[in-house]
Formats: C-alpha cells, structure tokens, sequence
C-alpha cells in the first residue's frame, strides 16, 4: 500500500522522518494546510446556507467598494451583500416583485 504525502493520520509511518531546525507545528506542507482549510470554509458556509458568487468589477468601484468597506469596518463581501439586498429590497417593495423593465440592464 503506497502512502499520500499529505497523509499524517497513521504517525508510524513517518516515524524514520527526521528534519532538521525548529519543529513543525503541523504535519502538512503549507499547500496541503491550504487545500485542507479552503476544504474547511466551503463545508462551514454550506452549512450556513452561503452560496459562492464571483464577479469582475471596474478598478474605480472597487476602490469604492474598499473605502465603504474600510469606513464602515466591514469586509468587502460584507458591503456588497448589503448593497445587492438594499437595491433588491426597494425594487420588490414597488410591486410585490422584482420588475424587469426596472432594472435597465444592458445585455453584455
């Protein structure tokens, strides 16, 4: 049976593996703590019902973005989330809905 590298869960197999200098704090390579805890966040969020969206924005807004952030000691994700709610809110309290034609969104 071949072991994984990144496989710390039995110990005496590693028990030949000398290093030298300070001990390390955690069996994983910093690649492998990074995987393991990107693995962490994804599970935490799902479990508070977070979805995942992405996108691409000017360099001024979010600059923008930055600075309310930074004025109003939040992150980043944090105000837009705020804004997109805001903006949603007021567009439904119209007509019960969301209306189409109130948005004026151009098709990129």
């Amino acid at each position: 049976m071949a072991k994984a590298f990144n496989d710390r869960t039995t110990i005496d197999l590693f028990a030949n593996e000398k290093s030298r200098g300070r001990p390390k704090t955690n069996p994983l390579s910093r690649k492998d703590q990074l995987l393991v805890n990107k693995r962490n966040q994804i599970k935490r969020d799902k479990a508070k019902g977070l979805k995942r969206v992405e996108l691409k924005v000017d360099v001024e807004l979010f600059n923008t973005l930055n600075e309310l952030a930074d004025t109003y000691q939040l992150s980043r994700a944090q105000v837009i989330e705020t804004l997109l709610v805001t903006q949603i809110n007021s567009l439904s309290k119209l007509d019960g809905e969301l209306c189409p034609e109130l948005l004026e969104l151009e098709n990129a």
